[in-house]
C-alpha cells in the first residue's frame, strides 16, 4: 500500500539483492507494517500466505501487488480479498482458494502481530524503515550507506 515501500522496492533492493543477498553477504528480513489500516492487514495476510504456500513467489507478488498501486490517490481503496486474489493468479502457482481462506480467516494473524510488536521495540515511525546491524538508516533511499554498514558488519 506505502508508495515509499514501492519506490525503495524498485530504486534500492535490486542492487541490494544483487551485490549482497544472491551472493550471501546478507540477509533481508522483511517485516510487515500495517500503518496503512485494513489494507495493509490484507495485503499482510496475503503475502504471508503466499510466502507459507509458495515461497519462490513471494517477491513477485509483492512487485505486482506494488505495481497495482494507483498512480494518482494511492490512499484510496484499493487492496481488497479480489485485488489479492487476481494478483496471486498472475505471480504464484497458490490455490487461490488456499489464498482467499488464509485472508478471511487470518491464518497468518500471529505472524503480523509478531511483526507488529517489532515494529514497537524498534520504535518504527515511518516506511520504508531499513536497520542494519542494529542501525536505523535516516535515509533508506541512500544505498551507499546501506553498503557500508553491511561491510562494516561482514569485517
Amino acid at each position: 500500500k506505502c508508495p515509499a515501500c514501492k519506490a525503495w522496492g524498485e530504486r534500492i533492493y535490486p542492487q541490494l539483492k544483487e551485490d549482497f543477498i544472491d551472493t550471501g553477504k546478507a540477509n533481508l528480513s522483511y517485516v510487515n507494517v500495517l500503518f496503512h489500516g485494513e489494507e495493509s492487514t490484507l495485503g499482510a495476510l496475503a503475502a504471508e500466505s503466499v510466502y507459507k504456500h509458495d515461497p519462490d513467489s513471494y517477491w513477485e507478488f509483492q512487485k505486482e501487488l506494488f505495481n497495482q498501486q494507483p498512480k494518482e490517490d494511492h490512499d484510496a481503496p484499493w487492496i481488497t480479498v479480489e485485488k489479492l486474489l487476481e494478483v496471486a493468479g498472475n505471480t504464484t502457482d497458490m490455490d487461490l482458494e488456499q489464498l482467499k481462506q488464509d485472508i478471511e480467516q487470518q491464518t497468518f494473524k500471529e505472524q503480523l502481530e509478531l511483526d507488529n510488536s517489532l515494529v514497537e521495540e524498534f520504535k518504527v515511525e515511518k516506511t520504508p524503515t531499513v536497520i542494519i546491524n542494529g542501525v536505523k538508516l535516516e535515509d533508506p533511499y541512500d544505498y551507499e550507506r546501506i553498503k557500508s554498514l553491511i561491510e562494516e558488519g561482514q569485517e
